[in-house]
């Protein structure tokens, strides 16, 4: 199964004093807001930084993307990368998936220990 690009989306209490942190850590923002969230990139780690949108830390894979956040030009289509996760079982928590025949639409899964997974596709 490819899912697309990895980050972790994290929920964060000071987006400021995150960014100043992570900015330490060699990451450099590549887009967000700046005042709810942002989006920050070291080589071809990616993490979110997401100020009061969400209560814990996400898994998040954008189907669609690369790394750098570039489309892709083949991708398996989030409505698929869902089918493929009922054919295992994985059930969706949440999902617009249903009301949308193409394009952006997401589903929430959660791992055994109750871990949230977003597959997010932008396209």
């Amino acid at each position: 199964m490819n899912l697309g690009a990895f980050s972790i989306s994290l929920a964060v209490k000071d987006l400021a004093a995150s960014r100043d942190f992570y900015a330490k850590l060699g990451f450099e923002q590549m887009g967000g807001d700046g005042q709810h969230y942002l989006i920050l990139r070291n080589g071809t780690t990616l993490i979110g930084l997401f100020q009061g949108m969400f209560e814990n830390n996400i898994l998040t894979f954008n189907p669609g993307w690369d790394h750098k956040a570039q489309e892709l030009k083949s991708f398996t289509d989030v409505r698929e990368l869902q089918r493929q996760c009922d054919s295992q079982g994985i059930a969706p928590v949440a999902s617009n998936v249903a009301d949308t025949p193409q394009g952006p639409a997401h589903f929430v899964i959660t791992d055994p220990d109750g871990n949230t997974i977003l597959i997010d596709q932008h396209r």
